[in-house]
């Protein structure tokens, strides 16, 4: 297959990568950023395109890895005819590319991409839409070379599992780098909790996770969070995120309590 890139961000380049791994053409890569895209193209051997509208038009699949407030804008100026055009968004709607191609959908994968990070591609779960349900078969063919893992969604099961994603991946970085923040600062060292870490995130993929929650809230253990709130009372902000966290663990906890 013959694909080119409108993005050479970090998404774009790790599937440009796992479609050039897997015997794809990449054929061109268009950022506004000419340093990024002549980065990404020599990875993958492709030609840098100046502009939008200077992308051939020979291409099997176009994929704009692009952030979603880009979307629009770049739609108005890209047309093609019968070639597959997607998105890797995981909240904006497909229909953001029906003036793009008779073929258009999504290739969103659920996954924090950094760019030089190495992923292993054949795990990589993707979620796909496309206008027709011929259109979603092609996507998933082309994109199973890389990973065996492809889900059917409509917009409305993608952009709750981006929620999802956002309160596994991007809240937990925040109260990690929290944590991380909280030992540096009191000269206590970090990797003493990378065994709990570690063991969190294994026991979330069995069973219902309320069933797992611990600790002072969850126990209703008022000395420990008294002595938790006397360390906090310092940083305002701080403390009042761990007396909303608590009230939160309390309220999850309280239908299996009460079955």
């Amino acid at each position: 297959m013959k694909v080119s890139f409108i993005g050479s961000g970090s998404v774009a380049t790790h599937l440009a990568l796992a479609l050039y791994e897997h015997g794809d053409i990449i054929d061109q890569v268009y950022s506004p950023t000419p340093d990024h895209a002549a980065l990404l193209a020599g990875r993958v051997e492709a030609e840098v395109a100046d502009s939008i509208r200077n992308l051939r038009k020979d291409a099997d699949v176009y994929i704009l890895a692009i952030p979603d407030n880009a979307l629009y804008d770049v739609a108005l100026d890209f047309r093609t005819v019968d070639a597959l055009v997607v998105h890797t968004s995981g909240a904006t709607s497909m229909e953001v590319l029906k003036e793009t191609s008779n073929r258009y959908g999504v290739l969103w994968s659920p996954q924090s991409f950094v760019r030089d990070a190495a992923i292993e591609y054949d795990e990589l779960p993707f979620c796909i839409e496309g206008n027709t349900s011929r259109v979603c078969d092609d996507i998933a063919s082309f994109i199973k070379r890389v990973s065996p893992h492809v889900y059917c969604t409509t917009q409305e099961q993608r952009q709750w599992l981006h929620l999802s994603a956002v309160f596994v991946n991007n809240f937990q970085n925040g109260l990690t780098a929290i944590a991380q923040k909280i030992c540096r600062e009191h000269d206590v060292p970090f990797e003493v909790l990378h065994p709990i870490m570690l063991t969190t995130v294994k026991r979330a993929f069995y069973g219902d996770v309320r069933y797992q929650l611990t600790g002072p809230a969850v126990r209703n253990d008022s000395r420990t969070l008294a002595i938790h709130r006397r360390l906090l009372k310092d940083d305002k902000e701080l403390l009042a995120v761990y007396d909303q966290l608590s009230e939160i663990l309390i309220t999850l906890k309280q239908p299996i309590l009460h079955q």
